[in-house]
């Protein structure tokens, strides 16, 4: 008996029924919404799968010409956005099947899907997109870090308190503080190449679940397609969505970087702070209060990062509980991806534009450090001086104690005041009170000497290179 559907209508799947389905269900089901993103990918996919059939001699040559060339018109409509979605193209694939077999003719373009499923299809396509737009993001990434590098360079004799507690504790230089964060965004760009080296394996020649049953040639498929592997079990290669988990994972803590950036920048640039002033091209102004210079970029920045973590953590409760190869429940782990990718893109764009074109105010900078801040250096000029440091911590402090009462400054102590405390002060304990010097006797790697600095932004340039 015929079928009941008409060609142009008729189902991937569609044999086993007879009845129509709910309309309702059609809009439910369908994902070519979102999944047309993957259009690249799934043509050029089908391309090689058409190569691997010629080679197993299922198709002819001249077949697999006529599969390639009719792919290569379906992209031209793609790129130039003149492919037209019609009814019943419920997702990518779909689609590109049925603008195929409109271009070439049923006959052949009906070849194209032999031992192949949707199911080895889209993971295929997935991990292609992921990889392809994964590199993109390492570019952007990489001129967010270059910018913070070539700012650390041209501002390294900026010193300014550092702070814990968001209390002001040992003067630092502020290229040290934006090299810390150019060092987060630096093991986010290594996480994220490491992810894409993963992802890098050959779902393609699983079938549905169990295999292909023609012999293709998928070590040929992999070195087409440019991965490095192949998956090695086809149930794990139909149903694993770790990379998809790891992605977004990857995102979330990037945008964690990017929003702890975006919280000390919007801390510095209050009128109480006033270590730095925003470009206009980054900020708003009030509708109610003329005076106002908002920082809504940084705390744009600030709240996606709640987005792309929200998505991270709805995908994984949606992931945890498919059972054993393809399930419906994975068309949710695209959606998730592409609104990550999109947050980020714009995001590490965004940030490179505002510390790129930020005003510092090294006079502002320089007024905020505070005697008191070398306490720990009078500990350490005794520890010099031969005394135990959990000695010299509790001198120190009694130091400070006694400044505070006399309402001044431990640099307008008296030696005599110091000898009291500990005789082993002598009259070079002045030397202590000098920001520039406690920042030098950090010098050990990682410190916030100028050398030490210096060492760091030597050693992104490499990286970036």
């Amino acid at each position: 008996m015929a079928s009941t559907q008409e060609p142009a209508a008729r189902k991937l799947w569609g044999g086993r029924f007879s009845g129509k389905t709910d309309p309702l269900m059609e809009k439910f089901n369908a994902s070519i919404s979102f999944d047309s993103r993957f259009y690249r990918a799934d043509i050029v996919g089908s391309q090689a799968y058409a190569k691997a059939l010629a080679l197993k001699k299922i198709i002819t040559e001249e077949e697999a010409a006529k599969l390639h060339d009719g792919l290569d018109s379906v992209l031209a409509e793609w790129e130039s956005n003149s492919f037209q979605i019609k009814d019943g193209d419920e997702d990518i694939h779909t689609a590109n099947e049925r603008r195929l077999g409109e271009i070439i003719g049923s006959h052949v373009a009906g070849k194209l899907h032999t031992g192949r499923s949707r199911n080895d299809q889209v993971a295929t396509d997935f991990r292609i997109w992921v990889r392809e737009e994964g590199r993109k993001l390492v570019v952007v990434l990489k001129e967010l870090i270059d910018a913070a590098v070539v700012r650390a360079e041209n501002e390294i004799d900026v010193i300014m308190p550092g702070y814990t507690h968001l209390q002001r504790a040992q003067p630092i230089r502020w290229s040290h503080l934006i090299l810390s964060h150019a060092w987060s965004w630096h093991a986010d760009c290594q996480r994220l190449e490491q992810l894409l080296d993963r992802l890098n394996q050959l779902p393609l020649g699983s079938g549905a679940l169990a295999g292909n049953p023609f012999q293709i040639d998928r070590d040929f498929l992999a070195k087409e397609l440019g991965f490095d592997r192949l998956m090695p079990n086809s149930l794990y290669a139909v149903s694993d969505r770790d990379f998809v988990a790891e992605f977004l994972f990857w995102a979330s803590l990037t945008m964690v970087h990017i929003s702890r950036f975006a919280e000390d920048m919007i801390v510095y640039s209050t009128s109480e702070f006033g270590f730095i002033q925003l470009a206009d091209a980054y900020s708003t102004g009030s509708s109610l209060m003329p005076q106002k210079k908002n920082p809504d970029s940084l705390e744009l920045l600030r709240g996606k990062s709640g987005r792309v973590f929200g998505g991270m953590s709805g995908f994984m409760m949606t992931y945890k509980g498919t059972p054993s190869t393809y399930n419906k429940d994975l068309q949710e782990d695209k959606e998730p991806v592409f609104d990550a990718y999109d947050t980020l893109m714009g995001s590490l764009q965004i940030t490179t534009g505002v510390l790129s074109t930020l005003k510092i105010r090294p006079e502002k900078m320089l007024a905020s450090l505070s005697i008191d801040m070398l306490a720990t250096d009078l500990a350490e000029y005794l520890v010099r001086k031969g005394v135990p440091f959990r000695e010299t911590h509790h001198i120190s402090g009694e130091a400070v104690r006694l400044a505070e009462g006399r309402s001044c400054s431990m640099a307008d102590l008296k030696l005599e005041d110091f000898k009291k405390l500990h005789p082993a002060f002598e009259e070079d304990v002045v030397k202590v009170w000098n920001f520039e010097q406690s920042i030098e006797n950090r010098s050990t790697p990682g410190g916030t000497s100028r050398i030490t600095v210096k060492a760091q932004i030597d050693s992104l340039k490499a990286f970036l290179q």
